[in-house]
Parts: structure tokens; sequence; C-alpha cells
């Protein structure tokens, strides 16, 4: 179910809400309970007829404008009715909670219902999460706000903070993401072209698995599936509890993307020397410089993309750490404990997982 199809879906459900607002304002409370709940039921017989079903949202909305509504009248105080709408959002937010920060997945399980044979990727599926996350901050604020408004503000505040600035919010959010999205396709179709003869791409070492330099071959060249092994630096950075610096790759990578993965990571072009390579990368990285590290060792390492010969330090100059890169957002120091409960469940990339006890071993040593 695409953005058009939700809104379709989901619009009929507050227009109950919006007569109430424009006929109370004309003809009084009660006379725009009425006007609404006319409103509502037309809606839920016209679904009745055309699909079949009974639209549950707009028996939900309508019923909870009855209900808060008669309250209001009975009390005297259309405060209750007023909260009608934090109560249907907060709704939504316990729902988008749930999914997100307990092992039951709602959205999830929606999503399959209405996405049959539809399938994301990882990238996919951590853009989706991202932007769930970002919804329940968005919703949560707007029903605080909902609830402030009933109690402190006039009436017109409280209508344009109800409904049009709900929908303002979720405009202006979807309208940066999409933004935001068109930027990267550009960017990512920039880096595709950019191989010209007046930008010359990248030249990697070819080597051996005992690092011997055996000729040469173009980044591209080395990341197409064809085993061309070149040499790549690991640096991970410790702080004196023994805890281990990672950096989150960002949700836009190709490869693994939103999962935590080791401090610096890059790769030897050719010409350079292992040091050198250690010292820019770290830099370009998370702003180490002028630090020392020791050598742990190297391994070979094969994925479906690329072959690695994988040199990998360790560095307790865990104070110098400047985050200055937009390739890397986000960065935290991780201990033993809790990297080893979260390993194969998706939250480290593969490579760190099969580094992690190589590191532990060799700097229990």
């Amino acid at each position: 179910m695409n953005q058009k199809e939700l809104i379709k879906k989901l619009l009929p459900g507050f227009i109950p809400l919006f007569v109430f607002i424009i006929a109370d304002e004309f003809w009084g409370m009660k006379v725009g309970i009425a006007v609404a709940l006319l409103i509502g039921l037309a809606e839920m017989g016209y679904t009745w007829f055309r699909e079949k079903r009974l639209d549950k949202f707009v028996l939900l909305d309508t019923g909870l404008l009855v209900a808060l509504s008669g309250i209001s009248i009975l009390l005297e105080n259309d405060v209750f009715f007023k909260l009608k709408p934090a109560f249907i959002e907060l709704i939504l937010c316990v729902i988008l909670a749930v999914s997100l920060y307990s092992p039951v997945d709602i959205i999830g399980l929606m999503t399959q219902k209405y996405m049959q044979g539809i399938e994301m990727n990882e990238a996919q599926s951590a853009h989706f999460k991202r932007n769930l996350r970002n919804l329940f901050f968005l919703v949560l604020a707007h029903t605080l706000l909902v609830v402030y408004a009933a109690f402190c503000l006039s009436k017109e505040a409280w209508a344009f903070i109800s409904g049009g600035l709900f929908y303002i919010l979720f405009l202006f959010y979807f309208g940066f993401e999409f933004l935001k999205a068109r930027k990267l396709n550009r960017k990512n179709k920039a880096e595709l072209t950019s191989s010209t003869p007046y930008d010359p791409e990248e030249w990697l070492p070819v080597v051996d698995e005992q690092g011997h330099i055996l000729g040469k071959a173009l980044r591209s060249a080395c990341h197409k599936g064809e085993q061309i092994l070149h040499p790549v630096i690991h640096l991970h950075v410790l702080n004196p509890k023994g805890h281990i610096y990672l950096q989150k790759r960002p949700l836009e990578k190709l490869v693994q993307p939103g999962k935590w993965d080791t401090a610096v990571g890059g790769h030897i072009t050719f010409g350079e020397e292992l040091q050198t390579a250690l010292q820019r990368e770290a830099y370009e990285e998370i702003g180490l410089t002028n630090f020392t590290a020791k050598s742990l060792g190297n391994y070979r390492w094969d994925t479906e993309i690329e072959s690695e010969l994988v040199y990998y330090f360790v560095s307790y100059d865990y104070k110098k750490i400047r985050l200055h890169s937009e390739e890397v957002t986000e960065g935290r120091f991780w201990s033993p404990a809790q990297i080893e409960k979260e390993l194969g469940n998706g939250v480290f990339t593969t490579n760190f997982e099969y580094e992690y006890p190589l590191l532990k071993k060799a700097i229990s040593a």
C-alpha cells in the first residue's frame, strides 16, 4: 500500500471531525454533533453498500465524537470533546511504540496483510523502521500539543491544532523525506557516472594472501564479485573499561545499511603505505589524528561482492574521536556484554561479527 492509497483510506475517518468543527462554528455544538453523526453514518452506509464492509476507522472516529461530546454536554464542559483527537492519536502512539520497542510487531503484521507479495530489501526495511520511529515522536508531540490546546487555548486555536496542523506536519515530514530521497538519488547517479577521463577512478592494489602486491585494479572492478583480492584496514578503538567504539552505517548504504560496524574501515589505494591509509581513514571517518595503534594481524574476507585482505588494528586514543563526516552520523561505545547480547540479531555487520572474536582474543592475550 503506497502513501496515496493510505491517505485515501484514512482521510474519510477524519471527515466527521472536520464537519463538526465547521457546523459548530455556525450553529453550535448540538447541531455540529448531529451533522457530524449523520455524515459518519452516511460514510459507513456508503462503504457497506459499495464494498460490503464496515469502515472501522470511521466508526471509531464517529463513536468517540458522539461519546466525548455527549459527556461535554452533560457536564457543560467541552474540554472532554476537545480531547477526542488526542485519544485517537494516543492509540496510534501505543501501536507504534509496541511495534518499535517490543517483540510484538503490530505494524509488521498489518503490512504483511496489506502488502502481500511485496518484499522489502534490507535497506528498505531499515528506512521503513526509521520512518515509523520518526512518526511515533511526531504523533506523540502533536498529541501533547492537542492536550495543551484543549485546556489552555481558544476553541479556534484548538480546531487548527487538532485538525489542520496535523496534516501540515505530515505534509512537511513526507515532503522533506521526498526531497531527501531525490537528493540521494542524484548523488548516487553522480557517483555512478563520475568515472570519466577528467575524474579518474581510484586504483586499488591487487595482492596475494601474504600481502604481496601483484598488480592493480579499478575500485569498481574489485567490487564486481570477481574475487580480486585487495587490502583494507580496520581500526578498533577501546576505552579503559574495555568498551569498543562502533559506528552506525548510514541507511542509504547499499551494503548492510543501518548496522553497527568497526570504528574505522577503508581501502588502501595503490601506492599508499599501510600506516598512511590507517591515519587517513581514521581521520576521514571519526576525526582521529596523531594516534597510536597496534597491529593485531590480518585475515581474508570474501563476500558475493568482493574479496578483502583485512589488516586490523586496535587503539586506545578514544578521547580524540570527533565525528565530522556525513559518512558517519552516529557512533558510541559498546560493552562486551552489550555486543554479545546482540550477536546474531542483525544489529552488527557480518564482518564485525566475524572479527569480534579475533579482537577479543587478541586484546586478552
